[in-house]
């Protein structure tokens, strides 16, 4: 089998996520850090973000995690990391969705909020994008000084505020403890083997157990947390089973369900009504505290994909994800 490219950074979650999946996975592939490198063969590459994904038979390159992560289930039967009961495929899919675009609001706010972090973060991806021999200190140093202004004058746009902060910091602080309640190197969320949701988790905590502040956090709060990442990052020699229809799961799995329907499921329905009425601002209390952002196409696409999964679901998996997500709060948001 012809290996396929993916081509990312070591300080992006969405880069770790899909160079787990595929190591867990075993799929062939080639790693690659954005650099010079490869800046003329990705060029035309849109959007311009990573991880970018190289398939091997000639159909071209793709981005965002998510849907290429469903592409190579549908293209490799092996190691799935979607689980076999529906109704935990669901919950897969919730969980994964908040960490993609909830829980990297903590990994955003983090990183560009302190100044530790900002400085850590700035040099380090400025080292790995400028990793050329005739790459300067200086050329390194102007490069770290211009993304790191550019990330944090783009902290507004994201939800990224001061004003935020006490919410963005308590969903960090709630998806530790889930973890910390049961997670190791058999243990994941719905099973012995690794979901897509562990997936997502997993990138965004890689990059926080990296950085300063949150790294600080993790190591005082949730040690088997900072241990469980470092086993993730290569699970190509882990075995496992999933939990069965009617299995009951852990207890941190609904930990992770009302974080869902206390924050992200409220949030995400006020960001596509602010979309539909056309405001340019998401305005909503979460945990009795105000949340504040604009309006953000990519997360309504999100929203509606949600709805319209649990919509296709026969009635009886309806029913066993209802009881579920009625006591996380979160399912009135999903009707």
């Amino acid at each position: 089998m012809e290996p396929y490219r993916v081509v990312g950074a070591n300080g992006s979650p969405y880069s770790m996520k899909m160079r787990a999946i595929f190591r867990y996975r075993r799929i062939p592939h080639i790693w690659q850090h954005r650099s010079a490198r490869v800046e003329a063969e990705t060029a035309n590459v849109r959007p311009q973000i990573v991880p970018m994904v190289q398939f091997p038979d000639g159909s071209g390159w793709r981005v965002d995690s998510t849907p290429i992560a469903y592409e190579l289930e549908e293209r490799h039967s092996a190691r799935s990391i979607l689980p076999e009961d529906p109704a935990h495929r669901f919950l897969c899919a919730l969980i994964e969705d908040m960490a993609d675009e909830w829980l990297t609001k903590a990994m955003f706010h983090y990183r560009w909020f302190y100044a530790p972090d900002q400085d850590y973060a700035s040099w380090w991806i400025a080292t790995d994008r400028n990793s050329t021999v005739d790459s300067t200190r200086a050329a390194r140093e102007a490069f770290a000084d211009t993304f790191g202004q550019r990330q944090i004058d783009r902290m507004e746009m994201v939800g990224c505020t001061a004003a935020n902060q006490p919410v963005t910091e308590e969903t960090y602080r709630r998806v530790l403890a889930a973890l910390e309640s049961f997670c190791g190197l058999d243990a994941f969320l719905f099973g012995s083997r690794p979901s897509l949701a562990d997936f997502g988790l997993f990138g965004q905590l890689k990059t926080l157990g990296d950085d300063p502040t949150p790294r600080d956090v993790m190591r005082r709060d949730a040690p088997t947390v900072l241990h469980w990442v470092r086993q993730t990052d290569d699970l190509s020699g882990n075995e496992g089973i999933w939990h069965e229809s009617g299995d009951t799961l852990a207890s941190g799995v609904q930990d992770l369900l009302n974080l869902c329907g206390e924050a992200y499921l409220p949030f995400l329905q006020a960001n596509l009504a602010a979309l539909e009425s056309g405001a340019e601002e998401v305005a909503l209390e979460i945990w009795d505290r105000p949340f504040r952002q604009p309006a953000f196409r990519y997360q309504g696409k999100c929203y509606l994909r949600l709805r319209s999964m649990f919509a296709g679901l026969p009635e009886d998996v309806k029913e066993t994800i209802s009881r579920q997500l009625e006591n996380a709060g979160g399912l009135k948001f999903l009707l």
